[in-house]
């Protein structure tokens, strides 16, 4: 019996595709984050935990999916952090607030330029909400 929260990785022709499962939109996004580091192949240096909270909003779920995701790469780009720790809490239509704790990271073994809109739906499904992530790497 399939876990009622994860993701796991799918053959793509060029880029990585992850399929996402979860019982609700904001965990969801929590698997959607997980899952992108693991494709990465991140690994967190130890020492002082760094926090970051992120306030997004869009029009649907599908454009906050890939919102939340990109700005997460800008900061792994941009101040090399990445988050182990992520709590959702969503508001009023598709408003996030994203609390974040995690620290420098140490390394990635392959680069995630982008994520994609391409085939992006998130459908409801007997276990809550399932999607599939195509990132350009």
């Amino acid at each position: 019996m399939e876990p009622a929260i994860g993701f796991r990785e799918h053959a793509h022709s060029a880029d990585w595709e992850l399929e996402v499962w979860a019982p609700n939109l904001a965990a969801l996004l929590e698997q959607a984050a997980k899952g992108m580091y693991a494709l990465a192949g991140m690994k967190l240096q130890k020492g002082p935990t760094l926090e970051r909270n992120l306030k997004l909003e869009a029009a649907d779920a599908e454009s906050l999916l890939v919102r939340f995701l990109a700005e997460l790469l800008w900061l792994e780009e941009n101040e090399n952090v990445g988050f182990d720790r992520i709590s959702i809490t969503l508001s009023s239509g598709f408003n996030l607030h994203a609390s974040l704790k995690g620290c420098t990271i140490l390394s990635v073994d392959k680069e995630i330029k982008a994520v994609t809109y391409h085939n992006l739906v998130i459908q409801t499904t007997p276990r809550g909400l399932s999607t599939r992530i195509v990132f350009d790497v």
